[in-house]
């Protein structure tokens, strides 16, 4: 059997007032994973919060002290389960600032070993030059991960699909991800922005199943310009996707991001139904 766990992304709460919300929350955020009954959770060091968003540092604030996370995680019996690192990377190479976030990052995460270095593209805009900047986004990514993979960090790269994202559709992805080391980073299939991409998750999954080794769940409604459903309620089949995993002996997390419009008022109430559903659905797939 798999030995799968199931984490929660900090994304949910991030999205009430662009981060405004649960500013500096991050002990909030972690408290009611582990009432959800999530085992893990994934925040983000987010490049851009102070200087566009006008948040704390990296969107951690003071939990950017390992010391300090560490002891709010083991309060609630929470793991870390990965960070995920947000910059654009569409440059001929890192630029200062994203440079220090990534070594910021990798200095956190030599606390926890064994929590993923996610790395996850900024939305950037399609307008020009869409072909060298997505191969700048492979370039940038594979140094962040060669980096991280000689300090002992696994990571795992994770493409997105609002409109302005370099990394969104199957052209896109078949772009990026042959370009990636597999020496050094893995894939983070996030199966929501998989679908809103106009592919199918399971073919998608199957071809690039050599790189799998971090996912995100999100359902997807298909209506309006932030096509989200709660979990559970949208056109995803996580049963399918979930043996999908075992049938392949996955080991790692799950982790889900809900992005539905209910959560911006409240990520609190869907986090916990996310828990309730994925324990009642999907526990049993995995022999939890």
């Amino acid at each position: 059997m798999a030995n799968i766990k199931f984490g929660s992304e900090v994304y949910t709460w991030f999205m009430q007032g662009t981060g405004k919300g649960y500013d500096n929350k991050l002990d909030h955020m972690i408290k009611v994973a582990g009432e959800a009954g999530f085992t893990g959770i994934e925040p983000m060091v987010l490049e851009i919060s102070e200087s566009a968003l006008g948040c704390c540092k990296y969107w951690l604030g003071d939990f950017c002290d390992p010391i300090k996370l560490k002891d709010t995680l083991q309060e609630h019996n929470v793991e870390l389960a990965g960070l995920a690192l947000v910059c654009a990377w569409d440059g001929e190479e890192e630029a200062p600032n994203e440079r220090e976030a990534a070594d910021f990052t990798m200095e956190l995460l030599k606390h926890f070993p064994g929590s993923m270095l996610g790395t996850v593209t900024l939305p950037s805009g399609r307008e020009k030059d869409v072909q060298r900047r997505r191969l700048n986004v492979a370039k940038n990514v594979n140094a962040v991960s060669k980096r991280a993979a000689d300090l002992g960090i696994k990571c795992s790269y994770h493409p997105n699909s609002p409109p302005a994202s370099l990394v969104r559709t199957q052209e896109d992805y078949d772009v990026v991800l042959s370009s990636l080391d597999p020496s050094v980073t893995g894939w983070t299939p996030d199966v929501g922005h998989i679908i809103r991409g106009g592919m199918d998750v399971i073919e998608t999954l199957n071809k690039w199943q050599h790189l799998v080794n971090h996912i995100h769940y999100k359902d997807f409604s298909g209506n309006g310009p932030e096509p989200w459903a709660q979990m559970g309620t949208g056109k995803l089949d996580f049963h399918k996707i979930t043996e999908w995993l075992t049938l392949r002996n996955y080991e790692g997390w799950i982790i889900c991001e809900d992005e539905a419009h209910v959560a911006v008022d409240d990520p609190d109430g869907v986090t916990i139904q996310n828990g309730e559903w994925c324990r009642e659905n999907l526990y049993p797939l995995v022999g939890l």
